[in-house]
């Protein structure tokens, strides 16, 4: 594992009481977990797995914590062990050990996949706008379920027949140029 340097900056400008709770859980997380990775975020030193977040270090003026992700706060302070002002203050390192090492593996249990949701039946009005254009039925139909949804509930949501009759209109613009039915915000 390739220490991160940013991370040796971080524990040098930290407080001297905090260095030794720093270097003491760096060194266990990279025991516990060769393959984490070391990096920096919302300014305090990280280790993840798979790109998932498994422990944190932050020093302040009187304390230092450990964030382990997976687990509630508990006591005063951020993170699981509350606040840290020296070695003792941190449970055994095979305790720690183990509660770095059972993150992984409740990211390794793989999540049960939603059923998708159902197609939505195409207003008439809308239906028949997409069949006298066909390069905006074209674009509709080659669209993924989801944009085709966006597109359905805005017209459907019309409660005045104007407003059907508008958004109609307006869709069926912007697919003949093959554009997704939120196609101003995709490129802020």
């Amino acid at each position: 594992m390739t220490r991160d340097p940013r991370i040796d900056d971080y524990i040098a400008k930290a407080a001297p009481f905090a260095q030794p709770i720093l270097i003491h859980v760096r060194a266990l997380v990279h025991r516990a977990l060769p393959e984490a990775q070391e990096t920096i975020k919302w300014g305090m030193p990280h280790f993840t797995v798979g790109g998932k977040n498994v422990v944190g270090l932050a020093a302040f003026k009187a304390h230092a914590s450990v964030v382990i992700h997976h687990e509630e706060r508990s006591g005063d302070g951020m993170g699981a062990l509350g606040k840290l002002a020296g070695l003792a203050d941190l449970p055994p390192d095979d305790a720690l050990i183990a509660r770095f090492q059972a993150r992984p593996q409740a990211l390794a249990k793989p999540r049960p996949r939603r059923a998708p949701k159902p197609e939505l039946p195409i207003p008439p009005a809308f239906a028949a706008a997409l069949d006298a254009a066909p390069a905006a039925r074209a674009s509709f139909d080659a669209f993924a379920p989801s944009h085709r949804r966006e597109y359905i509930e805005w017209i459907a949501q019309a409660k005045r027949e104007e407003t059907q009759a508008k958004r109609i209109a307006q869709a069926v613009e912007w697919l003949a140029q093959g554009r997704k039915r939120n196609w101003k915000y995709e490129n802020c």
